[in-house]
């Protein structure tokens, strides 16, 4: 299977799916109500750095638009879009820089989802109020990015290896 070809991507897609679904199933909220590790995420994390931008961004996209239909609704759809569109420019920005560990672009992907989300609550809610709750997500969003991070690099040390 050539990598970044049509067949990998399906593959990373399904397997996005995959962790999407399994993680909705784990009724635990860690801590707090939205903060969740994003097993999905480490799909996207992974084709970010072995395939390349545009493939990863499109696999994301896809995944979200195919998880919401099938799993979710228009605002789980909206609020995920939101945080993974600007955490994932962010990570392309930082990954391009070759100064950040893989492990902190995806801790700064991770706040930035965050972000992104609480910024797509305010527009649609019209309720500035709803921003208090980013610290709380923001310290989630980092610990869950790490973990995603650390993860994937061992996965693609295991799975990638040349």
């Amino acid at each position: 299977m050539k990598r970044g070809g049509v067949a990998s991507m399906g593959v990373l897609l399904a397997l996005a799916m995959v962790l999407s679904y399994a993680e909705s199933l784990v009724p635990v909220q860690f801590f707090l109500p939205g903060i969740k590790l994003g097993l999905a995420n480490l799909v996207i994390f992974i084709a970010l750095y072995e395939l390349d931008a545009p493939r990863a961004l499109l696999i994301s996209l896809m995944r979200l638009l195919l998880v919401a239909f099938t799993f979710g609704s228009l605002f789980s759809m909206l609020y995920g879009l939101a945080g993974a569109l600007l955490s994932f420019a962010v990570m392309v920005l930082l990954k391009k820089t070759d100064k950040f560990a893989p492990v902190t672009v995806s801790a700064v992907g991770g706040a930035s989802h965050n972000v992104g989300q609480i910024i797509a609550a305010v527009l649609i809610t019209k309720s500035g109020g709803l921003a208090v709750y980013l610290p709380v997500l923001l310290v989630g969003g980092v610990v869950s990015g790490i973990c995603i991070g650390l993860l994937g690099e061992v996965l693609r040390k295991r799975v990638f290896a040349k």
